[in-house]
């Protein structure tokens, strides 16, 4: 019989499986591990109810289904036919391109020339790069609202993304530092609150400042193994 997974007080839509859900590691995530993270370094304790902490969940039950979900259909939180991601003002992203590249990919995707990009997101796929932070971030990549801004139909709220470098990262040794950046972003819903459309704002040199000033490791790099259900954000 088949372990119906606890409740999660951050994330929605954790227990479609009645809805033939397509799930992209056979189940339901568990979110145990980042949400201890979370809570305890998050800046901000929002208010039950408040606009901050329903964008706050919203925002994190997005990134669940775009991380767990295979099929774009069974996303409860998007508006498919209008949904699109822009990123630093870089191309407009649908959401079934969006799906495929993941949401490291998606977020990290640039159009710098290739010596002066910190990752090449066109040589990664989305298990490549999903990976990859996990095994930098074992106890995954918390993420949390400091400010909104305005509320709907279009949301603008300042966030902030960190998580302890406790693994190897690309062949650079864990430093046991807090990484962390800052972002701004919009997010456009519908009559019906889906996001018709999210615009992201941020300076990825924060993050990679982090993760490459780790020592260079003499063997070639080994990514640690970490469990899939398991996620990171």
């Amino acid at each position: 019989m088949a372990t119906v997974p606890a409740k999660d007080k951050y994330r929605s839509f954790l227990d479609d499986e009645g809805d033939n859900v397509q799930w992209r590691h056979g189940g339901p995530p568990t979110y145990d591990v980042v949400n201890q993270l979370f809570e305890q370094g998050r800046t901000k304790e929002w208010e039950e109810g408040s606009l901050e902490e329903i964008v706050q969940n919203a925002v994190k039950t997005w990134e669940m289904e775009l991380s767990h979900k295979v099929r774009l259909q069974d996303f409860k939180s998007i508006n498919h036919e209008k949904f699109k991601l822009i990123v630093n003002g870089g191309e407009e992203l649908k959401g079934e391109e969006t799906l495929k590249l993941g949401s490291y990919n998606a977020l990290l995707k640039n159009s710098l020339p290739k010596e002066f990009q910190y990752y090449k997101a066109d040589e990664e796929s989305f298990e490549s790069s999903h990976q990859a932070f996990r095994s930098a971030f074992p106890r995954g990549f918390a993420w949390e609202v400091i400010a909104v801004y305005s509320g709907p139909p279009l949301i603008a709220f300042k966030f902030r993304h960190w998580g302890i470098f406790e693994g190897p990262y690309k062949g650079h040794a864990p430093t046991g530092d807090k990484v962390e950046l800052y972002g701004l972003a919009t997010v456009k819903v519908d009559e019906n609150l889906k996001v018709e459309e999210v615009e992201v704002y941020y300076d990825p040199a924060q993050l990679f400042a982090g993760l490459l000033k780790g020592l260079s490791m003499s063997d070639s790099p080994t990514q640690a193994s970490a469990c899939p259900f398991h996620s990171t954000a």
